[in-house]
């Protein structure tokens, strides 16, 4: 969608890091180009559902780089979105043709930075001795710092900043809304269909699979190890972890590799005057066949997990924690609105899946082109009915609220209850 209106940079290295240590910034006398890698990661679970991206790009550990496009690099002070994308903490990358912020800069003036960082073991291995975990939850953190120390110079305001995700982008928005270092780094958030009943998981759970990943991993590099070992066998160990707790866990949903239990205690005084939307599409879970939301109860329109389609699920993990994360913001003193999308692309077998949003909000019809969740849906209709999300979106970044919307989506916003 980027097309003259625009204008967009990068990639851009916002930050450095060594295997499994924290991110550092960039510093003024590193002037190298930047190298353009993504993480490197295995095929994507959710290629069936959004297709295989149209575009690659080289996999290496020089990752973390962000890209801006802006309608002008001029003194304007607009707001800013920063993305977050999706992938089970495991596939993705913010240099994806997919998540070209082209249209939302150009319809809303407004600056859009997209952001790569550290996935799967490279990002959350959580191992005693060699890795602490939340790697990749740093890396985000480090790339929101370059946004207020930079994004002038792109014509964004730093003190207008609104993040915004999708599924383990969304989990790591809310985990930043916990880490004291964050605050005052962004000023509105958009979470868009989080499956907040699996955000982390306990230290002790994330070391037992780091282990099981080190067991792996002699088996692909003998003599190696976590820091020594090519990223070929570091993802050859990955893919096994992944299929080890896929029979532990049952769950082909929950990643094997992701945040670690972190501590909440800035959240109440992080969010209090904060801006936040959420939400989630209505058939979320139908691209995880075979998930149950733990219990495969009845859901709202009578379907189950099991036998009748993906409402129950996406009930159990995606609405009801939502909905009691929408609580728990309006009690700490946040202005909240909640949203579902019930848009069903004509032909295809997915309906309002996860990911579904993505094109009407980021990327091309050329990067699109090839998703089986957008059936035979014309580009054309499928642009107009993002116009209008787009302009939700950027409406609630420049003023903290949607402004009015129309089907398929819907939004309300979440009033503290009367005493």
């Amino acid at each position: 969608m980027t097309g003259p209106a625009v204008v967009r940079s990068g990639p851009i290295r916002y930050a450095v890091a060594e295997r499994f240590a924290r991110p550092r910034p960039v510093r003024g006398h590193d002037t190298r180009p930047s190298t353009g890698e993504i993480c490197p990661q295995l095929p994507s679970r959710l290629d069936a559902v959004m297709g295989p991206p149209s575009d690659r790009h080289p996999q290496g550990e020089d990752c973390l780089n962000l890209t801006v496009t802006t309608p002008a690099r001029d003194a304007a002070a607009r707001p800013v979105m920063v993305w977050f994308h999706g992938g089970g903490f495991s596939s993705g990358a913010g240099l994806m043709d997919w998540y070209d912020g082209g249209a939302l800069a150009a319809e809303g003036d407004v600056v859009v930075v997209a952001v790569n960082y550290r996935l799967g073991a490279l990002g959350y291995l959580c191992l005693d001795g060699v890795a602490e975990g939340n790697f990749g939850l740093y890396d985000q953190l480090e790339a929101l710092r370059w946004v207020n120390a930079h994004i002038a110079g792109y014509g964004g305001d730093p003190a207008d900043v609104t993040v915004f995700g999708q599924s383990a982008g969304a989990l790591s928005i809310r985990l930043l809304m916990g880490l004291p270092e964050a605050r005052g780094l962004f000023h509105r958030a958009i979470l868009q269909s989080a499956p907040l009943a699996i955000t982390t998981r306990s230290r002790a759970g994330a070391a037992a699979l780091g282990r099981i990943f080190t067991e792996r991993l002699a088996v692909h590099a003998p003599g190696d190890g976590p820091r020594t070992a090519a990223p070929k066998a570091l993802l050859a160990a990955q893919r096994d972890t992944a299929l080890a707790h896929r029979e532990r866990s049952g769950s082909t949903l929950e990643p094997p590799f992701g945040p670690v239990m972190t501590a909440d205690d800035a959240f109440d005084a992080h969010v209090r005057g904060m801006d936040v939307m959420y939400g989630w599409n209505a058939d979320d879970m139908s691209a995880f066949p075979g998930e149950t939301g733990e219990t495969g109860e009845t859901g709202e329109t009578g379907e189950t997990g099991e036998n009748g389609g993906p409402a129950g699920p996406t009930r159990l993990i995606y609405a009801e924690p939502l909905a009691a994360l929408g609580r728990r913001l309006v009690r700490a003193g946040a202005r909240v609105h909640a949203y579902r999308l019930d848009w069903r692309p004509a032909g295809s077998d997915f309906g309002a899946t996860h990911c579904v949003e993505l094109p009407l909000l980021l990327g091309s019809r050329t990067a699109w082109q090839r998703s089986p969740m957008l059936g035979r849906t014309p580009w054309d209709e499928m642009d107009g009915l993002g116009r209008a999300m787009r302009a939700n979106w950027t409406g609630f970044a420049r003023t903290g609220r949607p402004g009015p919307v129309a089907p398929p989506l819907t939004c309300h916003e979440i009033l503290a209850p009367r005493p």
